[in-house]
């Protein structure tokens, strides 16, 4: 007998199959549906076979002499059992050691969330894309102004990530809703991530109790025993090295934690090149390997067979300033470089899809449009930030969530085989010999068969003529998101969780709550 649900099952958050002209009649916009899209075209290599070889070279000598400071003692003493060097807070990895450990990882792995239907496979060319992660301020055309983010903005950010159907995952928080204290956050936010979505979801790494009840709320959503749960990935998180050349005590314990219960692991060093790493993008790359392969040595050490996979934040600063730059030429060449890389060493990719734009506007675009192009050049597995982000990551926009889902799409409809099809109906020559040389191809048997579906049709883009435009009210882009998002948000219906999961969930959270939740700073 099925569980009762909190909500009947019909028309879902997520805009899966359903009645088109329904979903149009309630404001709900038509989009692609639900897929894990698989990147056909072959990719980018800038580097030569000797380049591969001299940044592995430079990430091992790196590891080998300078080391990498871990700042976290249980970590320092299962590397020193491993048969590292460890001098103080300082780590000595041997290339030896460095690449059985990357051996032992595999090459793809699935994570599971409390909606099977919404499993990922991390790796086998797929290419995911994920939410707007952590900034702390929120900007809308409404408001007309940055400000710090609220659990209500984050929530409406959480819908649209359920909404949009090429929105894979959930990368964390998609703005840190600063009126909710720092110690109780993480209960809220993920209770709402739980409850509002039922995509995969992504723990902080910072520290054991936020950890722990991360893992622990993602089991009781789900249903699981503690077997299942450690049985495959269920979640995953992100770690973040400090460069240069070190990783943070709280995130390493998470790190470790999750390994032990067999979750998934990305490791992204932030190497900001001429700031936090050399000014060179072979010096930055080779500095971000190093940064990231440790923390997989290390979890593959724990536990062989790991879920791991290495990100690249590799950019470049403005040297004017020393404000972080995205999009930029050096970026997307740092992005491809990694991926090159990533694929030497066996391990799924995490890229990012971002900006330095404040507000969504053509800036935003189009560094947004050369990160995401670079992560599809590069062969990324994983893409964070690709819907949402503003300012460098210190803002989060539903506009720009909306905008960006478009460009996602069309790169979704850009990688779908068929457009390159080339059986006979694809050349179409019965089609071209009855055209011939004086008619059109509207009207032909060949169009009106496919109409429909042969070109990808746009959500928030305006084909229409000028003069057409301008009868219509002359809105621009970001406009236009901005009614698509509140007219989403006035729809949207949170995917059903069966009874039982939910109380168990909101029991631990309330419970939790009166333990104090997560130590903090103040």
């Amino acid at each position: 007998m099925s569980e009762p649900q909190d909500k009947p099952r019909g028309r879902r958050g997520g805009g899966r199959a359903g009645n088109a002209a329904r979903r149009m009649k309630e404001g709900v916009i038509e989009q692609m549906p639900w897929r894990l899209p698989v990147n056909i075209d072959r990719p980018t290599e800038p580097l030569t076979e000797e380049g591969v070889q001299a940044i592995h070279t430079g990430a091992m000598r790196i590891l080998e002499e300078i080391g990498i400071a871990f700042y976290n003692e249980d970590a320092q003493a299962l590397l020193k059992q491993a048969g590292c060097r460890v001098e103080g807070d300082q780590v000595f990895m041997d290339r030896v050691f460095v690449m059985e450990m990357v051996g032992k990882a595999p090459s793809s792995w699935t994570i599971t969330p409390r909606n099977p239907d919404h499993q990922l496979v991390m790796g086998d060319s797929h290419i995911l894309f994920g939410n707007v992660s952590s900034p702390p301020n929120y900007w809308d055309l409404e408001l007309g102004r940055k400000v710090p983010g609220t659990r209500a903005q984050c929530a409406n950010l959480l819908k649209l990530s359920q909404y949009f159907n090429c929105i894979h995952f959930i990368g964390g928080y998609p703005v840190e809703p600063q009126d909710i204290h720092a110690s109780i956050r993480h209960l809220d936010v993920l209770s709402d991530t739980l409850s509002l979505t039922d995509k995969v979801v992504h723990a902080y790494a910072l520290g054991a109790e936020r950890v722990e009840d991360a893992m622990e709320m993602v089991r009781l959503a789900g249903g699981l025993s503690h077997t299942e749960f450690d049985a495959q990935p269920r979640m995953f998180t992100n770690i973040n090295s400090t460069s240069p050349l070190k990783h943070d005590a709280l995130m390493l314990d998470g790190w470790m934690r999750m390994a032990r219960r067999n979750q998934g692991l990305v490791v992204t060093p932030f190497t900001l090149a001429g700031a936090m790493a050399p000014v060179t993008m072979a010096g930055a790359v080779a500095q971000s390997l190093a940064e990231a392969l440790s923390a997989v040595a290390l979890a593959q050490y724990i536990r062989p067979g790991a879920a791991c996979a290495i990100g690249t934040f590799t950019s470049n600063v403005d040297m004017k300033s020393g404000a972080p730059a995205f999009g930029t030429p050096e970026y997307m060449r740092a992005t491809q470089m990694t991926g090159q890389m990533a694929r030497f060493y066996g391990l799924p990719m995490r890229a990012s899809g971002v900006c330095a734009a404040n507000v969504p506007d053509g800036q935003a675009m189009w560094e947004t449009c050369n990160s995401l192009w670079s992560a599809v050049q590069s062969g990324t597995n994983m893409v964070y930030h690709a819907a949402g982000w503003l300012e460098g990551g210190l803002i989060a926009s539903p506009e720009k969530f909306v905008m960006d889902c478009e460009e996602v799409q069309m790169i979704q409809r850009y990688l779908e085989p068929e457009i390159c099809a080339t059986g006979p109906e694809n050349i179409a020559f019965d089609a071209i010999a009855e055209v011939g040389t004086d008619g059109h191809f509207f009207g032909c048997d060949h169009t009106q068969a496919r109409y429909t579906s042969a070109f990808y049709q746009p959500f928030v883009s305006d084909w229409r003529n000028y003069e057409a435009f301008e009868a219509a009210g002359g809105a621009w882009t970001a406009e236009r998101a901005h009614h698509l998002y509140k007219d989403i948000i006035a729809h949207f219906e949170a995917p059903p969780m069966p009874r039982k999961h939910s109380a168990a969930l909101a029991a631990f959270v309330a419970k939790r709550k009166e333990d104090g939740g997560a130590p903090t700073d103040f």
